[in-house]
């Protein structure tokens, strides 16, 4: 008798979940259109890019980091810092490849407060290749009364943004190296504009609503070496120039995990090599029946 109540205990539930799920999704607005083909109750996942620089073997593309510094420099920088990054580590081995008189002729472009000197006042030089990037404000609340809001400093966005990728994904990605959800989603959110009516609509934006409006368009960016100049090739190129500001040393950090692991393996080899050496001696072995 029980057990027949319990059971019919457990289909009422089940029949009470259902009709209140039922009821949950046909009092939900259909589809409200405010993009192209998204809604205000989903909020898409970034999809998924291929870079040059995943898996074990990745690598920067030095050309696509050159160009992607050129979009920071163009449009970025006139909103973003770059605090992090100093105009020597466009030379650093494993990134944009600029050479040392490159680096000098780029940081002497710029202003750098410096100071005090000896009358104890703050003043303004030419930059030197150990300065790092000025910021176009000359502090935060500047920032916020020029722009609404204060953008975020670029040095670590690439690995401070992410997006759940849910299972069994994430249980893959330790296995296949997949660390790249930063430059997917900065691709995402540049070319995530897709409401014409509402310049601050994006599609993967949190709640679909952004501060910066648009910051790219076809054609902004003169590239020299013949890549397309269109929002997709800026928006990759800068998500990958990102990506290497804010983990440099990318490729010195795989080839010494590489070796790594090359090492433990024959580490392990030669230990169950001498384990099955020492075990294979008879008097390595206990006689049960001698006990």
């Amino acid at each position: 008798m029980r057990q027949e109540n319990a059971s019919r205990r457990g289909i009422g539930l089940a029949f009470v979940t259902a009709l209140a799920l039922a009821l949950t999704a046909s009092g939900r607005p259909m589809l409200a259109e405010t993009g192209q083909g998204s809604n205000l109750f989903e909020q898409p996942k970034p999809p998924r890019q291929e870079w040059t620089f995943n898996g074990f073997f990745g690598r920067y593309d030095q050309a696509q980091l050159q160009r992607g510094f050129q979009v920071y420099r163009e449009v970025c920088s006139n909103c973003h810092s770059l605090k992090l990054v100093a105009f020597r580590n466009l030379a650093d081995p494993g990134g944009p490849g600029f050479s040392e008189a490159q680096v000098k002729a780029l940081a002497a472009k710029y202003q750098i407060k410096d100071g005090p000197n000896d009358a104890g006042d703050i003043f303004e030089r030419p930059g030197r290749p150990s300065d790092y990037f000025p910021w176009n404000f000359p502090n935060e609340q500047a920032a916020r009364t020029a722009l609404g809001a204060v953008p975020p400093d670029m040095s670590l966005l690439a690995k401070a943004r992410s997006y759940e990728r849910g299972f069994p994904l994430f249980l893959i990605d330790p296995i296949i190296q997949y660390q790249e959800q930063g430059p997917d989603y900065i691709y995402a959110i540049l070319n995530g504009y897709t409401n014409d009516k509402d310049p601050n609509w994006n599609e993967y934006m949190p709640g679909h609503k952004i501060a910066m409006p648009m910051p790219l368009s076809d054609g902004a960016v003169d590239y020299e070496d013949g890549s397309p100049k269109a929002v997709q090739q800026y928006a990759k190129d800068v998500a990958a120039f990102l990506m290497w500001a804010a983990e440099p040393k990318l490729e010195e950090r795989k080839r010494l995990g590489f070796g790594v692991l090359i090492f433990l393996s024959i580490y392990a080899l030669l230990f169950f090599a001498a384990k099955n050496k020492i075990w294979s001696r008879p008097e390595a072995h206990v006689d049960l029946d001698t006990q």
